[in-house]
């Protein structure tokens, strides 16, 4: 294996580690949430499941874009 490979495998572990990290934050905020017994508790399950989710959809695209190989001129 080459340090070209290595390092790929590398980030590509990082990116679904964050994936997977995030996804436990939003089941975190889904167990807050649904076990809340008055509604601040609600708004924070809700924030933390929003920001999870956000997580989600932005951290894996940035470092992708961030790690990705240049084009050749």
């Amino acid at each position: 294996m080459t340090d070209a490979d290595a390092l790929a495998m590398k980030r590509y572990y990082t990116i679904v580690a964050v994936n997977m990290i995030a996804t436990a934050g939003a089941v975190f905020g889904l167990v807050i949430a649904g076990r809340a017994n008055d509604w601040q508790h609600g708004v924070l399950g809700g924030a933390i499941l929003l920001s999870a989710l956000y997580v989600m959809a932005v951290v894996p695209r940035a470092l992708a874009r961030r790690w990705k190989t240049p084009e050749p001129s």
